[in-house]
């Protein structure tokens, strides 16, 4: 044997070695130990007038010290000149994108309608802050900016949320998960529509259960102002805040967010019962005004149920199914309206018209014992007192056939 032919496995086993430890040495060798840290912060926008702007908004903001300017990474464009655009929306179906734009650019428009801005700077560790700021440019990339919109579960606010956990090793969730204030998709999706009646109404009538289960901190986080408020309740491993401090970068000149106020129910109910006592009153002696009185609300109250019946079995709306409204607003009224057009002009319903009633009512019952069910019930008590009494109003004015005409005085 040849001495070399000794040294060969030798040579082998050192080379492995060699090869090993630059293996788990690459990630430290390959980072840049003079790259200079971004600071990063969140950037918190106040809700404004528009419709669609009335739930605020936020992005991440990378400022690096060798970049022209900050950088804000918004995660809430879309394109509604995009095929199908409308069709997507109406399913629930919707396409948002994440934008890398100078920080000055994407806050213009807030400073010219005066929609408030702050930015809290966060105290994150150099490895921290280039991880989050390498992931956001990736993300930034056009293969990589779109995403499946939900606008509860997977919106602009919860895409800064996650990227920031992410950033994190799970930080956030694992301090805001265990924790709840009691809010709920609905309460705070009618609380901060509330400026704009139809919008709160939508929403109202519209969600079904889902959206009334109370949620931690974690899942608050899909309104912006919620974040922000529990990133300044965060605390890294060493006891030190999260949020390092917060600057108002505009202020805020427009209509203050919606405060939280717990709904009264006692102006329902005195509504309902009022309309349902002027019904009664006028059922035992012109059931004709009481008919044509209640064409245009089993109108309505088909037309919501068709609505609420599509979303749940052709979109993936899906916080907007098994709604218990359905039982209320209900779609057989549509079978009420000949029946009650007959009796405004004098004529008999017919039997149709009067179980078509009966079934009617039952459904609102069913509601009701739904609502008092401990199993995912619907905060749709309101409802309830509204339109209960005015159910059963219209059942005893209108559940007798109309008398022969030689029979009426």
């Amino acid at each position: 044997m040849r001495p070399t032919d000794r040294l060969r496995p030798a040579a082998a086993w050192w080379r492995a070695v060699l090869v090993t430890c630059l293996a788990l040495a690459w990630p430290a060798l390959a980072q840049d130990p003079a790259a200079p840290v971004p600071r990063i912060g969140v950037a918190t926008m106040q809700p404004g007038d528009v419709f669609f702007e009335r739930f605020g908004h936020n992005a991440i903001v990378v400022d690096a010290p060798d970049a022209p300017g900050p950088v804000s990474y918004n995660f809430g464009y879309f394109d509604p000149a995009e095929p199908g655009f409308i069709g997507r929306f109406l399913r629930g179906d919707m396409r948002y994108q994440l934008m890398a734009l100078p920080l000055f650019e994407d806050l213009a428009y807030y400073r010219d309608v005066g929609r408030g801005v702050t930015i809290q700077w966060l105290d994150l560790d150099p490895e921290q802050a280039l991880r989050l700021a390498d992931a956001l440019a990736e993300n930034a990339r056009p293969e990589n900016a779109h995403y499946r919109y939900d606008y509860f579960t997977d919106n602009c606010s919860t895409r800064v949320r996650d990227a920031l956990d992410g950033a994190l090793d799970g930080l956030l969730r694992r301090q805001l998960q265990g924790r709840s204030r009691g809010n709920t998709y609905r309460g705070d999706a009618v609380r901060l529509a509330s400026p704009a009646p139809w919008m709160w109404l939508g929403f109202d009538i519209g969600l079904g259960p889902a959206s009334d289960r109370p949620n931690a901190l974690w899942d608050d986080a899909f309104v912006p102002m919620r974040l922000a408020d529990a990133l300044r309740s965060v605390r890294r491993a060493d006891g030190r805040p999260l949020v390092r401090g917060e600057t108002t970068v505009i202020a805020h000149r427009q209509q203050a967010e919606p405060p939280e106020r717990a709904r009264r129910l006692w102006p329902w109910l005195l509504a309902g019962l009022a309309i349902g006592g002027a019904l009664l009153a006028a059922g035992t002696r012109a059931p004709r005004v009481v008919a044509a009185a209640a064409l245009p609300f089993w109108s309505l109250c088909a037309l919501l149920g068709l609505v609420m019946l599509l979303l749940w079995w052709a979109t993936a709306h899906h916080f907007a199914w098994q709604n218990h409204n359905l039982l209320l607003f209900n779609p057989l009224c549509l079978l009420l309206l000949r029946g009650g057009w007959r009796i405004a002009r004098g004529r008999d319903a017919g039997p149709l018209f009067r179980w078509t009633l009966v079934t009617v009512l039952l459904a609102g019952v069913a509601a009701l014992f739904l609502h008092w069910l401990p199993v995912l019930p619907q905060r749709n008590a309101a409802w309830l007192s509204l339109l209960m009494p005015v159910h059963v109003a219209l059942y005893w004015a209108l559940r007798r056939p109309a008398a022969p005409a030689s029979l009426r005085s």
